[in-house]
This record gives structure tokens, sequence and C-alpha cells, in this order.
């Protein structure tokens, strides 16, 4: 896991969640600093960040990378590819309500182009101890068909709860959607035998139908990517980018054919 570093509110958030994360998973940590290049100054800047950081970890193990890009969205990008990271990290821009993921042009740059998962941090979230429950935002798609079996693996291997929640913004049948939310739970049952909660959440629009619904302390809510994504790689849709804004807990979204 790679998180991407600042010295602001939303990398301390960042590299909070990406440490509590890597506990739970057992995962190795790199955090990282993008820097512009031909700026001695900022460079070293970038240093001095990295030893807060490493100050902030206290025991926590990570390595510390400094590396050179023009937009830090795509020098972790890059940065994630070459370590092979499974996961990139990141906080809410500055400027957003508490609680709520603002985006930035770091976080645009990786929630369309990243070829690693991305994970983003409300602001001011502080991760509790333990991983309670992993909620999969559904809609009945080869995409998130596929994310429901990964997210069941991941489920059964971290020993948690799985949740489908499905979005009834009162424009579509009801029993359809909860039709295809009793398929989804069924293909997580056939893939790995984990029985998955399934919730529809009710709303004028999403940001109502997420309140809808309980989260808890240690909740992660996970997206697939659009179906316009290119292979490997995540895009974020229309309806997913209103859940992620949404969201009072940290959201990961999948690239295309993630596994």
């Amino acid at each position: 896991m790679i998180v991407g570093y600042t010295s602001d509110p939303g990398g301390r958030d960042a590299l909070a969640l990406g440490a509590a994360i890597t506990r739970v998973t057992g995962g190795e940590l790199t955090v990282a600093t993008i820097y512009p290049p031909g700026s001695p100054g900022l460079a070293v800047e970038a240093q001095a960040n990295l030893a807060h950081a490493a100050q902030e970890l206290d025991t926590t193990p990570a390595e510390y990378m400094a590396f050179e890009s023009r937009g830090s969205g795509r020098g972790l990008s890059v940065l994630a590819s070459r370590i092979r990271a499974d996961l990139i990290v990141a906080g809410s821009a500055g400027g957003g309500q508490h609680g709520r993921i603002a985006i930035g042009a770091t976080s645009d740059h990786l929630l369309h182009l990243s070829s690693e998962a991305v994970m983003l941090a409300p602001a001011g979230h502080v991760p509790p101890g333990e991983l309670d429950r992993l909620t999969l935002a559904y809609v009945h798609r080869p995409q998130c068909d596929e994310a429901v079996e990964r997210m069941a693996q991941a489920a059964l291997r971290l020993g948690v709860p799985l949740r489908l929640i499905t979005f009834d913004l009162r424009t579509e049948d009801q029993g359809k959607l909860r039709d295809d939310l009793a398929l989804a739970v069924r293909l997580a049952w056939e893939s790995t035998g984990i029985e998955a909660e399934s919730e529809v959440a009710e709303g004028h629009d999403v940001a109502a139908a997420m309140e809808d619904v309980t989260w808890l302390p240690g909740e992660l809510l996970v997206c697939a990517a659009s179906e316009d994504a290119q292979p490997h790689r995540v895009f974020l849709g229309e309806l997913a980018m209103k859940v992620l804004r949404a969201s009072s807990c940290p959201v990961a979204v999948l690239p295309r054919g993630f596994s």
C-alpha cells in the first residue's frame, strides 16, 4: 500500500488510514511525498515531510519515498506501479466539509486513471482499531458482479461481515432492485460461502439514500469502476462519484478487472 502524504490535514488523515489498513491486512506500507521537477527547495521540503510522517507513525513499520513528478496524482500512480502496490491511499482536499470527501486534483487524477485501487479518507477521519464491515455499493452490471466475488473473498480473509447496498432513488422498480440484490447475495454465497447482508438505500437523491442506512465506526465502502473504465484502470461513474462525496466512511474504488 502507498500513502500520498502531504503536510496538511488531508495528508495526516491518509497516513492514519493507511497505517490502520496495514495493521488490519498485514500489508507493507510505503509513504510517498510527490514534488515537482526542477525544484531543489521542494525536494528538501518533501524529505522534511517524510520525516514528520515517520514521527506520526512512530513504531509502525514503513518505507519513505520522495518522488519527482509534474503532478501528485500521476506521481503516485507511477510510483505505485514501480513498487507493485495494490492500493493508493489519499486524503480529502482542503476546504471540504468535515467528515466528507472532497475531490482535489490529486484524487481526481487517481479516480480516473489509476491502475491500482484507490482509497480516500474523509476529512478528519480517525480510524478505529479494527475493521467492522465491508460494504459494496451494488448496481447490476458485470463490474459490480466481479466486485461482489472479490469483496466476498476479502471479507472471508479478513473475518468481517460483507454488506451489499443498492440505491433506490425513486426512479426504478424497487422489486427489480431487490431481485438484483438477491442475485448478488447468492453470488457471494456461491463463490465463498459468505452470507452477505443486503440493504436498499432509499432517498430522493444519493445523499439522502446514504443517510437512510447505518454506517459502523469501522466501515469501509467499496465502489467498482465504471463500465467506461479502460481494462485495469479506475474510472468513477456519475453515481459512484455522488456516493463517494456523500460517504462518511473511507471509500475504496476498484480498477476494472481488479483481482
